[in-house]
């Protein structure tokens, strides 16, 4: 039997726990060191598969992007989380712009993947509210979204029915090496294993400095500011739409999300350390970019704005390595764009190519299938006046601009890798993300968690941070 640490539960350390549970002789740890899966880089960005026409040729990007994006829908099938391949739109409003549409045109085409230059009097026929200043655009049908957070909870929870030990609010201080493998010490206690993953994200390189004679690689916080609109009963956009990319990345998009709201951002901010504030002047610059791809943006629907950082490194690719000095321990650092459409295909890559799982171990005969989450909106008023018959809390709304009912909240704090707060609920089943932004629902949230924990209200946290620094001081 091996143990396996994977450090981090973004979205690349999510899918890492998945996998490396399905073999029979290994035990997986997963450490993290927020409260709670999917809280830094896989919570806050465009939530994008991107189908794989733009890294450049001869990278890991370029190889596991396309991989990445092919395994996406049947892992959401799965999981039954949401996946929409609504197809993308890379514009050009000049010349100079139009050549790049070619080179990406070319790209995709070498690599096989479906692309087409479309004229302007095309693409408006599925997007009205173009820009009058485009002229051509690249069409990516294989363009998809998912919720980011939604797959890495997900994918923790079904780890977890196949014998993952999560360790949340725990961080990683110090790898040493030992007689037979390494000893990992957290700020929680010490634990023996025999190989480690580095999937730490923005941490990489801090974890990856407690193990290295010499830096391998440099992390760099690139924000990304965005607005959320809120939802139309006629879309605003209908497909990702992207501005001709530049050396800075792929500009400020128009983003339609799985739940019909429309995203418009990310920025690109080089930071000195992570700082996950929206600012005046970064939303300002969201406003002028992105009037170069759309026009009439109806500002008065933005019912949100945030921000998060993505860990860029110093060579244009991502770092996925074995170390250099110590068998068994696995770096994957500067995992930025498009690190979320390469997730699945990074974990198979590393099990499959580096590890060599395969050559030694064996997949398990059985595997444990997570139950999947009941969404009462998305149910036919037949099945759902069944359920509400067998169980009243189906029937009472708590939050109206997304249509929670009482029992889908409930539900969600006691699944595995179950929710402890109110950002917690929001996450896994969306009460707070309305027009409303919780006006109405937050202190309905809170007495459900107060009731389901058996805490007193006052004890109830806004996020699992909080919640986990609460239960360590022993209020609980």
């Amino acid at each position: 039997m091996k143990t396996i640490a994977v450090i981090g539960a973004g979205i690349v350390g999510s899918f890492l726990a998945y996998d490396l549970t399905q073999y029979e002789e290994v035990e997986v740890i997963l450490f993290e060191k927020h409260g709670d899966v999917a809280q830094e880089t896989s919570k806050a960005n465009s939530a994008i598969v991107h189908a794989g026409y733009d890294p450049v040729d001869g990278t890991l990007k370029a190889k596991l992007n396309k991989r990445g994006a092919k395994m996406y829908q049947n892992i959401c099938k799965q999981l039954g989380c949401g996946y929409q391949a609504c197809g993308g739109y890379v514009l050009a409003s000049n010349e100079e712009e139009v050549e790049i549409l070619q080179e990406l045109y070319a790209r995709g085409k070498k690599r096989g993947i479906t692309v087409e230059i479309k004229e302007r009097e095309e693409v408006v026929k599925n997007e009205k509210n173009l820009s009058k200043h485009i002229r051509k655009a690249l069409w990516v049908p294989d363009t998809a979204i998912i919720t980011p957070w939604e797959v890495c909870e997900a994918l923790v929870e079904e780890a977890l029915w196949n014998g993952l030990q999560l360790h949340l609010h725990e961080e990683v201080l110090d790898i040493k090496a030992c007689e037979k493998g390494y000893v990992i010490r957290s700020d929680k206690g010490q634990y023996s294993v025999d190989m480690l993953v580095n999937a730490a994200g923005l941490g990489a390189q801090k974890i990856m400095e407690m193990v290295e004679a010499e830096s391998l690689f440099t992390i760099t916080p690139k924000r990304g500011q965005y607005y959320v609109l809120a939802k139309r009963s006629q879309p605003y956009v209908s497909h990702v739409l992207y501005p001709a990319p530049s050396k800075a990345g792929k500009g400020v998009l128009a983003v339609p999300t799985i739940h019909g709201n429309i995203l418009l951002g990310p920025t690109s901010e080089v930071l000195k350390k992570v700082d996950n504030g929206t600012t005046t002047s970064g939303l300002q610059e969201v406003q002028e970019k992105v009037e170069k791809i759309i026009q009439h943006v109806p500002y008065q629907e933005v019912i949100h704005s945030y921000s998060g950082c993505r860990p860029t490194g110093n060579n244009n690719d991502f770092y996925i390595e074995e170390s250099r000095r110590c068998k068994g321990i696995f770096h994957l650092g500067c995992i930025d764009s498009p690190g979320l459409a390469s997730a699945p295909a990074i974990s198979e890559y590393v099990i499959v190519d580096l590890m060599k799982l395969p050559l030694t171990f064996h997949k398990k005969k059985h595997i444990v299938h997570r139950q999947k989450p009941l969404i009462m909106r998305n149910l036919s008023e037949t099945k759902q006046q069944a359920l509400i018959q067998k169980h009243p809390g189906y029937g009472h709304i708590v939050c109206y601009c997304e249509q929670i009912s009482e029992q889908e909240v409930v539900d969600c704090i006691h699944r595995k890798c179950g929710a402890h707060s109110i950002a917690g609920v929001k996450m896994r089943v969306r009460p707070g993300m309305g027009k409303c932004q919780g006006g109405y629902c937050e202190v309905e949230i809170a007495k459900l968690l107060a009731r389901e924990l058996q805490i007193p209200l006052h004890e109830v946290q806004y996020d699992e941070d909080s919640y986990y620094e609460v239960a360590k001081e022993g209020r609980r």
